[in-house]
């Protein structure tokens, strides 16, 4: 009998994750020197070494997570849902304050702060992927897609929007495209459209009319659309565009090589919101900018791939949600260092610094990774079913 090869997963994704985490070693390294002078005591090792640590982590919990069956996360994802809003609701009211809005969490002796809606967006996209699987004959009334589909999703979004309005407005985005892939008919997409505009207008309106000091970051959403829009903004409200354009300007096509630019040390967040516009600086747009938004989109591929080929509903509605998410995400990240979005502060995933951020994503390809492995799983025996049989015949 021939031997059969069991592939451990995607290829594709692994190899791509992997580039792409040597790639955020190589950048943060270099973009965070100004930062660990400052913060660091001038230990210019400090933050890569984090880094290291974060990405070494994240991808054993991803190896990990690629070893559990499809059919484990279709039963846990329930509970994961309800572990992130509680975690969302701790954070609203006992969470440390940054830029007037409560986004994380402290953990007591380890001194690491954890971002409850990098949890709750993975937490909701699975729990919302499991619905949808336990009804494969879709539903039978508008209420019951309220109940079960849209009422999760504006909870959570709902939660995560005083932290993170984009990371909010990703993750509702997402919910709705696994709505559509899942099959909801049309007329309660509609209307369910229809409610959310109408929820989010009453949101800000509320937010408008209430007094100055209690509007949270509404003033700084508001600002960063108008700057976006404006065609002669005010230069001090935009200097974190005007710097990550001069970024890439300089960096032309072929890059300063790494380790060379010198924009980190005016652009703020060189290390996270803009990355990628030190990745452009250092490598230069084609091998840097091109480069880098080719391997997300070979995720892209990779990972509706593995949503066409799942041998589940549930690994076809996380698998899709998930690459939506993510590779949305990372889109996003891109458009707003080049000039095309607002100002919205989402990490380039697996490339920007930090811990929660490189954690959860990784443990989001780890469940991918297992639904690739599923369906690998189910092809081996398949083969081997046939060549035995052959023998059998023989």
């Amino acid at each position: 009998m021939g031997r059969v090869f069991v592939s451990k997963g995607d290829k594709g994704i692994w190899v791509t994750l992997i580039i792409l985490a040597i790639l955020s070693l190589l950048v943060v390294y270099s973009s965070t020197g100004a930062l660990a002078h400052k913060k660091a005591g001038g230990d210019v090792t400090h933050y890569l070494i984090v880094q290291l640590f974060y990405l070494a982590l994240g991808f054993f919990i991803l190896f990990i997570a690629s070893k559990f069956p499809p059919k484990f996360y279709a039963s846990v994802f329930g509970f994961l849902y309800i572990v992130g809003i509680a975690l969302l609701l701790f954070t609203l009211f006992y969470g440390s304050e940054l830029n007037s809005a409560k986004r994380s969490i402290q953990l007591p002796f380890f001194n690491i702060s954890l971002q409850t809606f990098e949890i709750a967006k993975v937490a909701t996209i699975g729990y919302l992927s499991r619905v949808l699987y336990k009804h494969p004959d879709g539903f039978s009334s508008f209420k019951e897609v309220i109940l079960k589909l849209f009422l999760p999703l504006v909870i959570a979004t709902m939660l995560i929007a005083p932290q993170n309005l984009s990371t909010a407005l990703l993750l509702f985005t997402s919910g709705f495209f696994i709505f559509f892939i899942g099959r909801v008919k049309w007329k309660y997409l509609l209307m369910t459209g229809g409610l959310t505009i109408g929820f989010f207008v009453l949101f800000f309106a509320v937010l408008k009319m209430m007094p100055e000091q209690k509007q949270g970051r509404l003033a700084t959403w508001q600002s960063r659309i108008k700057n976006f829009r404006n065609p002669e903004p005010d230069p001090d409200k935009v200097y974190q565009i005007t710097q990550s354009k001069i970024a890439i300007a300089t960096g032309g096509l072929g890059g300063k090589l790494p380790g060379k630019s010198t924009q980190r040390n005016f652009l703020p967040h060189p290390y996270s919101d803009f990355i990628y516009a030190i990745i452009i600086e250092e490598y230069g747009a084609i091998l840097g900018g091109l480069g880098v938004l080719m391997l997300y989109l070979i995720i892209l591929f990779r990972g509706f791939r593995i949503a066409l080929k799942a041998n589940t509903d549930f690994g076809t509605y996380y698998a899709a949600g998930i690459t939506f998410l993510l590779v949305f995400q990372a889109l996003i990240n891109m458009g707003v260092a080049v000039d095309l979005l607002p100002v919205t502060g989402q990490p380039l995933p697996l490339v920007s610094m930090g811990g929660t951020s490189i954690v959860v994503t990784s443990f989001a390809f780890g469940v991918l990774l297992s639904i690739s492995r599923d369906k690998y799983k189910t092809r081996e025996n398949k083969l081997v079913t046939q060549t035995t049989g052959e023998e059998e015949d023989e």
